[in-house]
């Protein structure tokens, strides 16, 4: 595991700031751009995820920074039911559904293993890298 100096250097934070851009993208035209409380909640959906690395990072701690890692995670999980959700109202094509949810699948993995990997480091008493 690399050691991250600011959580820029995350790659689930990168990644998810990709599909940050992703959902706003497929979110502002079409019918979805007019659900309006579908379209803020998928996009606050979206910009949690990175929000809650970026501030679990700079909490400092491995305890606090895996709880806020915990967090983002169940920010991808929503991202990904909503996704469903817009596919059932034909708010985009099967392919950007898929697209969109590969990537949600990919950063909710990341993040995933940033968690366990600092939980491991808990367990030994090792001081985690970010």
């Amino acid at each position: 595991m690399p050691t991250f100096r600011k959580f820029e250097d995350i790659e689930a934070w990168q990644k998810g700031l990709r599909l940050v851009a992703k959902v706003y993208k497929c979110s502002s035209s079409g019918a979805i751009a007019r659900d309006y409380a579908f379209c803020d909640q998928i996009r606050r959906a979206a910009c949690s995820v990175t929000s809650n690395i970026a501030e679990g990072f700079e909490r400092g701690g491995p305890a606090e920074f895996a709880r806020f890692l915990s967090i983002a995670k169940g920010s991808v999980g929503e991202i990904r039911s909503l996704l469903h959700v817009a596919s059932a109202q034909e708010y985009m094509s099967k392919d950007v559904f898929n697209d969109l949810y590969r990537d949600a699948d990919e950063v909710g993995r990341m993040i995933g293993g940033l968690i366990v990997y600092l939980k491991k480091a808990k367990q030994r008493g090792r001081k985690s890298d970010g």
